[in-house]
């Protein structure tokens, strides 16, 4: 009797990672599930222990599943940068980065010493492989596709990973969900950052780094003539494109434009200030592509909810592109993720480093 190949599930405690691992049991394979903690009290030397987790009620899905606490490792890769892009002017991305230093990591973790082939996840995406390559693309559901978070993952990481929800809705998900017998089956989905209670980010740096408030408070609101026109509670406080608690008088709307980390100054002016035809990515992680060696055409988004628009790559020397875009894309933040698709196809990403509005050009 052949022996079945082992796959390593990671399993959230929500519908989409459960029946993830219930349908890879429907296709054969030996599955483990693998909860990853990451705000338990810190350990230097994580290890695999027996969890309470019970995916399903249903007597063909009992899955064995274990945690593995990475909380130390989540605070030196996560929360820090989180810390440290905020304190840089920049807007991160945490659960974009966790994706590839926690999840993964600790997939693959999980994967040695359990000695299986595979990992798996409950996103919304594909792989195929082929011309030599493995190929990163969107899930079918338009309104769930989660490609834009997986730009980072490399040719090693998608060779051995399965995505079971590629080609599935979430409807057909939570139907699937209740034939299954999981117990999230109707359990409601989380969009906040998880270490950022009530998504409060403002809050959360003020009491996370001690005297921080105190700090950076008072600092200058400029407008777009360098005219000082109010006061403001602090740069780390304030993103790109902010309308709303500014606490100034105008004629007109205004908007966040830039932070000057510096000398701790919001810069605001009008919407079409935030208009950005083209942007500078570094770091770029190419899945599509072995490299890029000279423009080319591509469609692409720099956030997760934006709407693709059509655009030109350029080439740099150190690993990075400008990005020149069809149609202008609007506050645009330095730290978020410019990630480029050809049709269905991940090509790759980087981290955006550089804006130029079209009040530049």
């Amino acid at each position: 009797m052949k022996t079945k190949q082992k796959v390593v599930v990671g399993i959230s405690g929500g519908v989409d990672s459960a029946v993830s691992a219930c349908l890879l049991v429907e296709q054969g394979y030996a599955v483990t599930g693998l909860n990853i903690r990451v705000l338990d009290s810190l350990d230097e030397s994580p290890s695999l222990k027996p969890s309470p987790l019970v995916i399903s009620d249903h007597p063909d899905y009992q899955i064995p599943v274990f945690t593995l606490n990475l909380s130390s490792k989540f605070r030196d890769d996560v929360i820090h940068y989180f810390h440290d892009d905020y304190l840089g002017g920049r807007t991160p991305n945490p659960c974009m980065v966790c994706n590839k230093k926690i999840k993964w990591f600790g997939l693959f973790e999980g994967l040695k010493l359990l000695d299986a082939e595979f990992v798996a996840t409950g996103h919304f995406a594909a792989t195929a492989f082929s011309n030599g390559r493995y190929r990163l693309f969107k899930g079918v559901d338009p309104e769930k596709d989660q490609s834009y978070f997986l730009w980072m993952l490399s040719q090693s990481d998608l060779a051995k990973t399965l995505f079971p929800l590629g080609q599935l809705t979430k409807p057909e998900v939570r139907k699937l969900a209740h034939s299954f017998g999981v117990r999230a089956a109707e359990k409601k989905e989380s969009q906040e950052i998880c270490f950022v209670p009530q998504d409060d980010y403002c809050s959360y740096l003020a009491g996370a780094i001690p005297g921080l408030a105190a700090k950076v408070a008072n600092g200058d609101i400029v407008d777009d003539t360098g005219r000082v026109i109010g006061k403001h509670r602090g740069y780390p406080f304030y993103t790109i494109g902010q309308r709303r608690g500014l606490g100034i008088a105008a004629k007109e709307p205004l908007y966040v434009t830039a932070l000057d980390t510096e000398r701790n100054r919001i810069h605001v002016g009008k919407k079409s200030s935030l208009e950005c035809m083209k942007l500078i990515a570094s770091g770029l992680n190419l899945i599509g592509l072995e490299r890029l060696t000279s423009p080319i055409e591509a469609s692409g988004k720099i956030r997760y909810r934006d709407k693709e628009t059509s655009c030109t790559l350029e080439p740099l020397d150190d690993n990075s592109a400008t990005v020149s875009f069809g149609s202008p894309k609007n506050a645009v933040s330095t730290g978020q993720a410019a990630v480029f698709y050809r049709d269905s196809e991940v090509l790759g990403g980087g981290f955006i480093t550089r804006i130029i509005n079209t009040h530049q050009l």
